[in-house]
């Protein structure tokens, strides 16, 4: 029998996994060596830099292997088929790109070379989607709160590898290339069979789930001061070591919660099965009482036995099941569908377009190097708070006040937009406060659609669904960087070099952006009213019935 303590052991190895897989979040490492070695311009560097994100959003593929093969008739069973194809293809596309840099191999054709980008961007999203939608299965009444953790340590698992790259190849961008394709593949070979998917639930599972929480808030707040330190003073190499060696104990940390949490679930787990069979006799009684009663009074027994499905079942039974069972195209001829993924064009497409242009921007109003670095660098432990706390949030709003997770991602983008808006009016300070507001918000979005998704179209499907509407993160960037920023940039700027310099090169375009995103929160809004009575009779109703099972 599968103890439910399990699904511990397959959080910590998922938490490990997600550290390891934000390679793409960390392409400025060696996008300089790719650009020399390969002979780009800057314009075939950003092309290269596209298929990048498309690879790491367009996850269509791994929600399906997901579904294919989760299902009971399966031939090739569990979460780690869906590990396993991610580290192959994490393997062969940063090697092909490692080879390719070092002249292992014949210089490829751009559009190889976007292929061998793509590929190793794409297992990005196998990683993700196979501890995300496990995590949600195995947690299903917080749903928010695990989703939170997951997208959590993904953003902040940029920072922690560049601090490997700091630590053991600092100037050796090449070097870096092979490490991403040898150790991300190492990690999830090596734990992927302990992701498993686990029905039942035991125990406190909030409290143990705030513990991962904490230590990835410890981890995020240790992260963000040594970036701050790194990029404001030259640490000597015994510091470094020992830093890093203190963020690999930081890192260890979940696998002695999990551990404890397990314990108790083993020994609550003995205590209960001790009790059941103390009362399996007096319970077989009561069933038979219950049966020749009902006897007594057909049409009661009728309702009572009804089920799901059955003639006794109610509307909102009725709604519960079918809420459970759409798939992809059923989905998207859903108006909730559509509202979703135009909202996050809005949102993931501005705020991704925010950080694409980050150092443009500080150049532009005359930032210093060491402050541009800072921006950078902190953008992911600001996107890391927007993806951990709107999950934890969210599920607080839900269990104690009743409210559906859409008005939580409509006050985001509202916050979003004032965010750009500080960002348009560039007077000093502005910069680092709307890069928060707009980093924060950005990372919520994360956090809160998936979620969102598997609550309004159901688990079965959702680790496709909800990649498919990833896709609007690239699409709303190429939007806003190529077509709004690029253009409005390059018509203001008046240096030879094609540069820009003053306020008026970014106001425009991030005024724009702004009332794009205002534009998303109507959209949330509208979302939300579709959605509240939705999330009062079924989501709020599922919830209650599972944690009186519990």
């Amino acid at each position: 029998m599968e103890t439910p303590s399990s699904r511990w052991m397959a959080t910590v190895a998922s938490i490990w996994i997600q550290c390891s897989c934000g390679a793409s979040y960390t392409f400025g490492i060696y996008s300089s060596v790719l650009k020399s070695t390969q002979s780009y311009d800057q314009s075939t560097l950003d092309t290269v830099s596209v298929f990048k994100d498309i690879g790491a959003n367009a996850g269509v593929l791994s929600g399906l292997l997901y579904s294919s093969v989760t299902l009971r008739t399966a031939r090739l069973r569990g979460p780690w088929v869906v590990h396993a194809a991610g580290a192959i293809q994490c393997f062969l596309g940063y090697f092909l790109i490692w080879a390719s840099v070092v002249g292992l191999i014949p210089r490829p054709p751009v559009p190889l070379m976007c292929l061998f980008l793509f590929l190793a961007a794409h297992s990005q999203t196998f990683f993700n989607t196979a501890n995300v939608v496990s995590g949600l299965e195995n947690f299903p009444h917080y749903g928010g709160t695990i989703v939170g953790i997951m997208k959590g340590f993904l953003g902040i698992s940029g920072a922690i590898l560049i601090q490997v790259y700091d630590t053991l190849c600092k100037g050796r961008p090449s070097t870096y290339i092979l490490m991403l394709a040898l150790f991300p593949t190492f990690i999830s070979l090596a734990l992927m069979f302990f992701v498993r998917i686990y029905k039942a639930t035991t125990g406190d599972d909030k409290r143990h789930l705030n513990g991962y929480s904490s230590v990835a808030l410890v981890i995020a707040g240790y992260l963000m001061v040594l970036i701050i330190l790194e990029n404001v003073f030259t640490l000597p190499f015994w510091a470094q070591i020992s830093t890093f060696i203190l963020l690999l104990f930081l890192l260890a940390s979940p696998l002695g919660i999990s551990i404890k949490a397990q314990k108790e679930d083993t020994r609550r787990l003995q205590q209960t099965d001790s009790i059941d069979s103390n009362l399996l006799t007096e319970s077989a009684e009561q069933i038979t009482s219950q049966k020749f009663s009902s006897a007594e009074d057909p049409i009661e027994y009728h309702e009572v036995q009804g089920g799901v499905g059955g003639e006794g079942t109610s509307s909102v039974d009725k709604t519960l099941a079918d809420a459970e069972h759409l798939n992809l195209l059923q989905a998207m001829r859903t108006v909730n569908f559509w509202l979703l993924f135009v909202a996050m064009i809005c949102g993931m497409g501005s705020g991704l377009a925010t950080i694409n242009n980050m150092s443009q921007m500080g150049e532009s109003l005359s930032y210093k190097t060491v402050e541009i670095n800072n921006l950078v660098s902190l953008w992911s432990i600001w996107n890391f708070l927007g993806r951990f706390g709107a999950g934890y949030v969210s599920d607080y709003l839900l269990h104690t006040r009743g409210w559906a997770r859409p008005l939580l991602m409509a006050i985001t983008l509202a916050t979003m937009t004032a965010g750009h808006v500080v960002i348009a009016f560039g007077f000093p300070g502005n910069l680092y406060m709307g890069s928060i507001l707009v980093g924060i918000c950005y990372g919520s979005q994360w956090s809160l659609m998936p979620t969102i998704t598997s609550e309004i179209f159901g688990v079965r499907h959702m680790g496709t669904i909800f990649n498919t509407i990833s896709i609007a993160s690239p699409v709303g960037s190429y939007i806003f960087s190529v077509r709004v920023i690029g253009y409005i940039y390059d018509k203001e700027a008046s240096g030879e070099d094609g540069t820009c310099h003053g306020t008026g090169c970014f106001m425009s375009s991030f005024l724009i952006m702004a009332s794009v995103t205002f534009f998303g929160f109507l959209v949330a809004v509208a979302l939300f009213f579709r959605t509240k009575r939705f999330y009062q009779l079924v989501v709020l109703r599922r919830l209650k019935h599972s944690l009186n099972d519990k």
